[in-house]
């Protein structure tokens, strides 16, 4: 795609000059009546008009960065899926349509379907058209298993991490696992009752994995509602080795108490990774803290650290645990766990083969960068969908779900491809361009989008596609804003 072919980006404002002048210019002569709506102080009309308009022209900058990346050839190499009629919708066709529907704001299949009577989004995403409720519930349904799953977003996962480049001291991987509550959804495979932060519900468990510095997902897997957070993780953190691309340097992991098991930390000792997790308060660690231990101050008021090497039940060997304790009375919003044999203090406890010259404090605060990862999971579950996608089967599923998560890590390197530093949540992305309205329309033999943007942003959009289809990467950011 290059810039010139892009009528899109030409003038608007002779057509809305006309709008004014002759106001009923876009109305077909076939209305006969308005409707009245009156709004106080005056009477305004509403009438009807066959042009093709659309509420998601502002997609066009993501169909940008997906033609530049050549995404549709690269779903149709991944897909399981085989035509098989010659009626039937391509299944990179029904991929795409169902990413742009949660990119703009979609999170049902019904809701996805919905943007059918879109006009231009199937010529700017060059498939047939958007597919049927029922079409993407068969489509899911190719999805049948562990290897099917597996062999699909393998391959897509490694392709998203594989924008990254190379970074000095590494990059650290989050692991994660999340709730999803689906307590109407009693007949739905994978959907059991497990332990959530509102109770025993029933929901799914997902497993996922977060390249912090990046904030993209680096791996995921659907679990039924009853496991708990150490499930196969294992076998999920080899496969998300294995897939890693050789410039994506792992200078870190890290992980909450969930995770801490001797299997998986002997794993990753095992792979020579650095790691911190939270280590979980079992009784052999209380009466640890119950004891005079010699506490050191820090620079953080309110916050005093030891260290110890502990060994606790069903782990092979000791290792190195950071303790921490903050004076409840010093903190605004004390972290941590609170033990009644020690009042007037709130405790933490990190395990990491770190070695002993990174000292205390500099273990947690390493780990507190972890945060973030909250706020990815955040992200999935208001603009994403992931709570309400829901389909009878169990590995359909979990293809919509990781199919949703695709959505996501798109949205955050497409931003990068415009040099955005700061990055922003899919639901600014929303207002700030993809329902940006449009008008579609055949001009001198090519297909012709013309956004309605007003004069004073048209800069900043020619900007934001200059970076996109530009022939050369280089290192100019578009601005976030509007100049």
């Amino acid at each position: 795609m290059q810039l010139s072919k892009w009528p899109l980006l030409g003038s608007a404002c002779g057509d809305m000059k006309k709008i004014r002048k002759h106001p009923d210019v876009s109305v077909p002569q076939s209305v006969t009546e308005f409707i009245k709506l009156a709004t106080g102080k005056k009477t305004i009309q509403i009438g009807f008009t066959k042009q093709k308009i659309s509420g998601h022209a502002g997609l066009a900058s993501l169909a940008a960065f997906l033609h530049r990346h050549r995404l549709g050839g690269l779903l149709a190499s991944w897909l399981p899926h085989r035509r098989s009629s010659p009626n039937a919708l391509a299944p990179a066709d029904l991929a795409l349509g169902f990413l742009t529907g949660l990119w703009a704001g979609a999170k049902k299949l019904a809701q996805v379907s919905y943007l059918r009577r879109d006009v231009l989004l199937p010529p700017l995403l060059q498939i047939e058209r958007i597919a049927s409720q029922s079409s993407y519930s068969r489509f899911f349904q190719g999805f049948d298993g562990a290897a099917c799953n597996l062999g699909t977003f393998r391959p897509i996962w490694h392709w998203c991490l594989d924008r990254l480049r190379t970074r000095p001291g590494g990059y650290t991987l989050d692991f994660d696992s999340t709730q999803l509550l689906h307590e109407d959804s009693h007949h739905r495979e994978g959907v059991r009752t497990g332990h959530t932060a509102r109770g025993p519900k029933r929901c799914l468990h997902p497993l996922l994995a977060v390249v912090a510095e990046a904030k993209l997902v680096a791996g995921f897997w659907l679990r039924p509602g009853n496991t708990v957070s150490d499930n196969n993780v294992v076998s999920f953190t080899l496969d998300l080795l294995g897939g890693l691309p050789r410039q994506v340097h792992l200078r870190l992991v890290r992980a909450d108490s969930g995770f801490c098991h001797d299997d998986w930390l002997r794993l990753l000792e095992s792979k020579g990774l650095a790691y911190i997790v939270v280590a979980r308060f079992y009784a052999p660690l209380q009466r640890l803290l119950r004891r005079q231990m010699p506490w050191a101050p820090t620079e953080v008021r309110g916050t005093e650290v030891a260290e110890v090497w502990h060994q606790e039940k069903g782990w092979a060997r000791p290792r190195r645990v950071v303790l921490l304790r903050h004076l409840i009375a010093e903190k605004e919003h004390a972290c941590g766990k609170r033990l009644l044999d020690c009042p007037g203090y709130s405790y933490q406890a990190l395990v990491t083969n770190l070695p002993s010259t990174v000292p205390p404090l500099a273990v947690w605060r390493d780990y507190n960068g972890r945060a973030d990862t909250e706020n990815v999971i955040k992200e999935l579950d208001a603009s994403f969908g992931l709570p309400q996608l829901c389909l009878k089967r169990f590995w359909s599923t979990e293809a919509a779900l990781s199919l949703a998560v695709l959505a996501y890590n798109l949205c955050i390197l497409f931003q990068r491809d415009l040099g955005w530093q700061q990055r922003v949540t899919a639901a600014t992305l929303r207002f700030r361009l993809f329902t940006t309205g449009g008008i579609l329309s055949e001009t001198g033999g090519l297909t012709t989008i013309r956004l309605a943007v007003p004069e004073a942003q048209r800069a900043w959009w020619r900007a934001v596609f200059a970076k996109l289809l530009g022939p050369y990467p280089n290192c100019n950011a578009v601005e976030q804003c509007f100049g």
